[in-house]
């Protein structure tokens, strides 16, 4: 048994890893604990990014096959090469998990790999990958494991037919007909990505809107500009079954609030319905470690469990399973054991959809607002009357600026834009240092630039836009 460690990471996803490293910059003596073999987790292995290497390269080659024309360019036999697409995705992938084994080294984190089960408030048992097992002791541990797939009753995933997020990133060709069960951000990107590349696609959800959460007006307009680009949606349905006994998979669905079942036949499913915190095997009855009602490991404010020593952060607590979250929780989670008193504003959390326009959400939505009895203002900007938005012929979309009505005091800032994923970052800013419509609006923003419509919408909020 190694001398005991201040702190040991379980899980090296982008909470984990970002956790361990911050620690160890704090003076601690760190451990990080995980059993893919790779470093960086759900989000880098089969998560973010190589979704978004398929995101972007998907685009480019729609780009070049449709769209070069209309800006006169004129390009001759464009063809798809899904295998080196995959490959390319692949390097990405692996080049970051490296770079993260690179950064445990310059930080002096230890890198252990295997899978940890608990034994104790301050002990684990780490199953090696490379065989055996190792007894590791720490003054306080840190819970990272992330988040699994949420199965849905009665379909199985074989990652070849039906299919998680993880097996929609290596489809070994382009589906006749993908079928996406769930219209959330994962399941309208993959689909986004097949349909790209030639796919007929078909979202089913089960409530009457897509991204549910989201700001309603933002959804409608998302779903209007998807259906455009070719997406089928069947809202307010459920799916109660799927056959693969034949050459194509029959998906067996009916409406949601009872009426007629219908079959859709298609070659490829994807089951994206949501995610599920991942505690098995951790060991949390040995260690004593509470579950919440939605079986979430429990947490205070600090990020401590019920059992003294044990920390948790990211998707297997409470709040938005996003990788950012969990990133800023790692930090605030080294701090605390450091001494210090981070603070996380969670309604500064952005969520981002990396469609084409992108859609981003930050804040309060005017639904929320009106069910909490405030006043406000909606301030508007459409990216057709955006100067770089039409030179560009990045017109789909709009920023929504929401105030509280006697403060100006910016509540929450909703947009769907061709970069709305970067364009959020300055309202997120403007939001942590408490700024008001005005303050946003009266910021010098270089012309031209996409920005440019959030100084508008802005301008809107409390005044008239200059432009629109």
């Amino acid at each position: 048994m190694s001398e005991p460690y201040d702190v040991v990471v379980v899980g090296g996803g982008p909470g984990g890893y970002v956790g361990a490293i911050k620690s160890a910059q704090l003076g601690m003596k760190v451990a990080c604990v995980e059993k893919r073999g790779r470093l960086g987790g759900t989000c880098l292995n089969i998560g973010c990014i190589p979704s978004k290497a398929l995101l972007h390269t998907s685009h480019l080659y729609e780009e070049a096959r449709i769209h070069f024309e209309k800006i006169g360019i004129r390009a001759k036999g464009v063809e798809l090469d899904l295998g080196a697409m995959l490959d390319n995705k692949d390097d990405v992938v692996d080049g970051l998990t490296k770079g993260i084994e690179g950064l445990f080294k310059k930080n002096k984190v230890d890198y252990i790999q295997g899978a940890a089960r608990l034994t104790g408030a301050n002990a684990m048992e780490v199953a090696l990958n490379a065989g055996g097992s190792q007894q590791v002791t720490a003054k306080n541990i840190i819970l990272a494991t992330g988040s699994d797939v949420m199965p849905l009753p009665g379909v199985t995933i074989d990652e070849e037919r039906i299919v998680s997020s993880t097996g929609a990133l290596d489809l070994d060709k382009v589906p006749e007909h993908l079928v996406v069960i769930g219209g959330g951000y994962i399941g309208l990107e993959l689909g986004t990505v097949w349909r790209r590349l030639g796919a007929k696609v078909t979202v089913v959800e089960f409530l009457d809107r897509i991204t549910p959460g989201m700001d309603g007006e933002v959804s409608k307009t998302f779903q209007r500009l998807l259906a455009r680009q070719g997406m089928t949606f069947k809202l307010g349905t459920k799916v109660t079954g799927v056959d693969s006994s034949g050459d194509l998979l029959k998906v067996q669905v009916e409406p949601a609030k009872g009426g007629e079942p219908e079959v859709i036949e298609c070659d490829v499913v994807l089951v994206s319905i949501g995610r599920r915190p991942y505690t098995e095997g951790l060991g949390l009855d040995a260690a004593g470690v509470a579950l919440d009602e939605r079986q979430r490991i429990s947490t205070h404010d600090d990020f401590s469990t019920n059992v003294p020593g044990i920390y948790a952060i990211g998707d297997v607590i409470r709040g938005p399973m996003l990788a950012h979250k969990a990133e800023e929780e790692g930090v605030a989670v080294a701090e605390i054991l450091a001494g210090q008193k981070p603070h996380i504003d969670y309604n500064l959390i952005p969520g981002v959809v990396y469609t084409d326009p992108e859609v981003a959400a930050l804040g309060q939505t005017e639904e929320q607002l009106k069910a909490a009895g405030v006043e406000y203002k909606v301030g508007k900007f459409s990216m057709m009357a955006n100067s770089r938005g039409r030179a560009v012929g990045k017109t789909d979309g709009f920023v929504k600026l929401l105030t509280e009505a006697g403060t100006d005091r910016i509540l929450g800032c909703h947009m769907i834009a061709a970069d709305a994923g970067t364009m959020i970052n300055e309202v997120t800013v403007a939001m942590e240092f408490g700024a008001s419509a005005e303050d946003l609006a009266r910021t010098s923003h270089p012309h031209p630039t996409l920005e440019e419509a959030i100084k508008e919408a802005a301008l809107a909020a409390f005044a008239k836009p200059i432009h629109m």
